[in-house]
């Protein structure tokens, strides 16, 4: 059986070292995703119709944003404020309920990323297949519309089972209050609440697999076509593949990460008491939002176009 030692203490240059390295991440994260959001933005305040692809990236760098924001706040309030005999204070829920929520969010906005990079590079031979993806070519507003209000359902109701379990407990679990039992069931019911959460995640996953899916069967069709007809490796279609399945395969390795860590980070803190497991759980956390954000600029040929320009308005300056 598992066994950990509760770190009821963390020294005070493991405080500073996590600090720095929240306050490091949270730079790198603003910036990418800042940057993301002004290129596009401006393109809005000149009056420029946006891509499907930009109008998506606009909405994920804004979700993006505030997830920073909020794992910078997680950061600060275990360093500073989080007691580790009541490790659960209502501060600390609601940081991580909204953490839960924006991450919801973002997933599905990836999800809709998934689908157009699917639907404007893949190539099918099935009807079917080829009448699908130029409907979701044609209705990617739509579909990202879709998406925000199932964000929003499924952040009610996330909401809903938090608020309705807390209720629960604050009319029943009185007569615990003062007992071991009675401070672990309300973590433990959190926990519950957590899970439950990211149980709505799944339909945006399992969207994001069947697209990447494809995509990745659509390449492995054309490289077989690039063979039969030897055909230069510098094709253009074979690179726009690479350059989606690299973006959409790292993003789901982020994820993963953040969401094994997160998973990990609450047993840690309620059960074991374990500080500096979680501080290395919110660590790893802060570092998807800004690490996808940047293979995002280096994959798009029009953040790339506007990361040159500003570098040489930098050396003409």
């Amino acid at each position: 059986m598992l066994t950990l030692t509760p770190s009821l203490t963390v020294s005070f240059e493991a405080k500073i070292g996590f600090l720095f390295l929240s306050f490091l991440e949270f730079a790198v994260g603003i910036l990418a995703n800042a940057f993301i959001f002004l290129v596009n933005f401006w393109d809005v305040v000149k009056k420029q119709p946006l891509s499907s692809c930009d109008l998506v990236l606009l909405c994920l760098s804004i979700t993006r944003l505030f997830l920073n924001g909020l794992l910078l706040l997680n950061a600060i309030q275990l360093t500073c404020f989080q007691q580790i005999q009541h490790p659960l204070n209502d501060s600390y829920q609601a940081i991580l309920m909204l953490w839960m929520i924006a991450s919801q969010v973002s997933f599905w906005l990836a999800a809709c990323l998934s689908l157009l990079y699917c639907s404007k590079i893949a190539r099918f031979s099935h009807l079917f297949l080829l009448c699908l993806m130029s409907w979701i070519s044609r209705k990617i507003s739509h579909i990202l519309l879709g998406a925000m209000l199932l964000s929003l359902v499924c952040a009610v109701l996330c909401m809903w089972d938090f608020f309705g379990r807390s209720q629960f407990m604050a009319t029943v679990g009185s007569p615990l209050n003062d007992t071991e039992l009675g401070l672990q069931v309300p973590n433990l019911q959190f926990f519950y609440s957590f899970l439950f959460c990211n149980v709505m995640s799944l339909p945006p996953f399992l969207s994001f697999l069947v697209s990447s899916g494809l995509l990745i069967f659509s390449l492995g069709s054309h490289l077989r076509t690039m063979k039969s007809q030897t055909r230069d490796s510098g094709d253009p279609s074979l690179e726009a593949h690479v350059k989606a399945l690299i973006s959409l395969v790292s993003f789901l390795c982020f994820y993963v990460l953040s969401f094994c860590a997160a998973l990990i980070s609450v047993p840690l803190l309620i059960l074991w008491r374990n500080k500096v497991g979680v501080m290395v759980c919110v660590a790893v956390m802060a570092a998807c939002p800004g690490g996808h954000a940047a293979i995002l600029i280096s994959g798009n040929a029009k953040l790339r176009r506007a990361v040159k320009t500003i570098l040489l308005w930098a050396r003409s300056s």
